[in-house]
């Protein structure tokens, strides 16, 4: 296994956490320390501090900078998702992955059941589950815009319980399967 394949499978593996996906979803909309993460996430502050390590040992999260809080130093992490997305284009998911990206599924599925949970159905809302056969051009076309879509929603998160914002949930996975 080459050193970039050894560092997708560890940044998947990482992510293949319920926690870890939490946090990389708070850390999208603003940087944050372990105090504020333990708090946001209901966790104690050792928790959240060695969930984050595991992250940043990734390269999933990085360090924005550092304040000195009661005689100690805090830390601040932030997920960039726009650099995750060029180092997704930079690598490929080979079969050598294959259990790693279904571990990652498999808790991205147990966080869309605890999302659900939580979600506001008399707002409306979107979801599709589909298997299709579809022309390779509409397929190419639509999975551009549904990431672009999800560009867009990272951009614009806030950080939590920011007033005049909504808390959203979006899952999505598009990708074009085998032949049976």
């Amino acid at each position: 296994m080459s050193l970039g394949d050894a560092r997708r499978q560890a940044r998947l593996r990482a992510m293949a956490h319920p926690v870890r996906l939490r946090m990389l979803s708070l850390l999208t909309g603003a940087s944050l320390t372990a105090a504020d993460v333990a708090r946001e996430l209901g966790l104690t502050h050792a928790n959240a501090s060695y969930h984050l390590r595991n992250l940043l040992s990734a390269g999933l999260i990085v360090q924005t900078g550092e304040e000195r809080i009661r005689g100690g130093v805090a830390k601040r992490y932030r997920y960039d998702a726009e650099r995750d997305r060029e180092r997704d284009r930079e690598t490929t998911a080979g079969p050598q992955h294959a259990d790693t990206q279904r571990a990652l599924f498999e808790a991205v599925a147990h966080e869309l059941v605890r999302r659900t949970a939580e979600a506001d159905w008399s707002v409306g809302g979107s979801m599709t589950d589909a298997e299709l056969w579809v022309d390779p051009e509409v397929f190419r076309e639509i999975r551009d815009r549904i990431a672009q879509a999800s560009r867009d929603l990272h951009d614009a998160a806030k950080p939590p319980r920011t007033p005049g914002t909504i808390r959203t949930s979006a899952t999505i996975a598009m990708f074009r399967m085998e032949e049976p």
